[in-house]
């Protein structure tokens, strides 16, 4: 289930009057809007706020409203209409301290709620100094107007705080904040800030779009009814998510107990008519003392180096590089699951300096990083970036079946002991030759690949079930 797509559809709904019935009896909002003005005119006198030229505009259902009709008792009106303060932050960075008033920036709510805990600082004088229409309160929201705009967030919070530029403020008047923020949310206001969005790195939606923005407005008692509606339903989908990501972290958990159990010889049965595995050492056998568990009697231990040609693969400068050749860089590869999310030819890549050489079937090993487990078996031949390390392998291993080791929790463990550097690790060559390896005859590394891979394709459907 799209959980994502399941929450437009229900605010796709209640924007168009489809997710509650109308009742006759409510006050239409056209009567609403006329006690948003006497609010908005009694501020005004107060010296609150100042007139609008655009309070009392009238909306018709002209060309520029390209939505289908609204359903009696409701109206169009302008956000400006309904809201008391559209405003954004400070435009001058503010100067930061270690402690005192949060200074929220795109990054504190653009998951659509607001979150203190990454959050600057700024100090109580300059919170202090900024405008009324810049200091949140409860009931107000929150709409992110740069580059990831349109993400709204209602306030529901005493907390005191401010906010970058990049952050409009929008104060309902009568109208509520979460009903606001959840139409706010909707395909029809999206579609709007999409067209009047400006920049071209990052998109801009300006205070004037935001205040022009066409909206429809039902009458208050039906907002009222439409948000219950929405509430429940998004409880539903939450709880939904919840279970969806418990459910994706079990199948991640099932995959590394999968690989666990089949590099200790447990997934499968042994069969003693298997031709023993018989690999050639150079650097003698393993010491007894080093193997970190037990294996099956017709299994052996031995060292990564022994039975891999590791750093030992060809480079290949540009200029001799056919124009036609796979480049592979890490970027091309899905992280944990070895997917090629792309392929890209060398016409299609800048770079300037030498790449490994790859053949078809050969284990490629990503030593940068290696906890991002980008590793796979070459579907065709090409050429890699240095950190991707082509492997052959002798006749009596299987690449597969190394390839499902090299992924496992026991081989990661073993590169992020081993890895050094520090913002950007690194598996060496020399500890890598050293990994020690589990190896069970060849035929019953045949029968782990198969059981493995029959098991993984379960759980990919169950994963693809979940997002579809």
């Amino acid at each position: 289930m799209n959980t994502k797509q399941l929450r437009r559809k229900i605010l796709d709904l209640a924007i168009r009057g489809k997710l509650v019935s109308q009742d006759p009896a409510d006050e239409p909002a056209s009567a609403l809007l006329e006690r948003v003005r006497a609010e908005k005119e009694r501020l005004v006198k107060e010296g609150k706020i100042k007139r609008s030229r655009k309070d009392n505009a009238i909306i018709r259902d002209d060309n520029k409203l390209r939505y289908e009709q609204l359903p009696q008792g409701w109206t169009w009106c302008r956000l400006n209409d309904i809201s008391i303060v559209i405003s954004d932050g400070d435009h001058q960075p503010p100067p930061q301290a270690a402690n005192g008033i949060p200074f929220l920036v795109i990054s504190d709510i653009v998951s659509g709620s607001i979150r203190f805990d990454k959050a600057r600082f700024v100090n109580h004088e300059y919170f202090n100094s900024l405008a009324w229409s810049r200091k949140p309160q409860t009931g107000d929201v929150l709409f992110t107007v740069t580059g990831s705009y349109g993400v709204p967030v209602s306030v529901h919070t005493d907390r005191q705080f401010c906010f970058q530029r990049h952050i409009a403020l929008i104060r309902p008047c009568i109208v509520g904040g979460l009903f606001l923020s959840r139409f706010l949310a909707s395909a029809v206001i999206k579609q709007q800030c999409d067209e009047k969005a400006t920049g071209i790195a990052q998109k801009t939606v300006g205070l004037e779009t935001l205040r022009n923005l066409y909206f429809p407005l039902p009458p208050l008692a039906e907002q009222h009814r439409i948000v219950t509606a929405i509430e429940s339903a998004f409880t539903v989908i939450d709880e939904i998510e919840r279970n969806k990501t418990d459910l994706q972290i079990a199948v991640t958990a099932a995959k590394r107990k999968i690989l666990s159990l089949a590099i200790r010889g447990k997934l499968v049965p042994q069969d003693p008519t298997d031709e023993p595995t018989e690999v050639l050492f150079s650097h003698g056998s393993v010491n007894k003392a080093q193997i970190p568990f037990d294996v099956p009697e017709n299994w052996v231990w031995c060292k990564l180096g022994d039975i891999c040609n590791y750093g030992k693969c060809k480079n290949e400068t540009p200029q001799n590089i056919p124009n036609e050749a796979w480049i592979l860089d890490l970027e091309d590869i899905e992280k944990d699951s070895g997917r090629i999310l792309d392929f890209v030819v060398k016409t299609d890549r800048q770079f300037n300096s030498n790449k490994h050489v790859f053949s078809k079937g050969q284990l490629l090993y990503n030593n940068l990083r290696p906890y991002l487990n980008k590793v796979l078996v070459a579907p065709e031949s090409g050429y890699c970036t240095s950190e991707i390390i082509p492997l052959d392998f002798n006749i009596e291993v299987d690449v597969y079946y190394m390839r499902h080791l090299l992924m496992s929790k026991y081989f990661l463990s073993y590169a992020e002991l081993c890895s050094y550097g520090v913002k950007m690790p690194r598996l060496g060559s020399t500890n890598a030759k050293k990994a020690l390896i589990p190896l069970p005859p060849l035929a019953e590394q045949r029968r782990i690949v198969a059981a493995i891979e029959t098991t993984f394709e379960q759980l990919d459907m169950i994963t693809e079930k979940l997002n579809s």
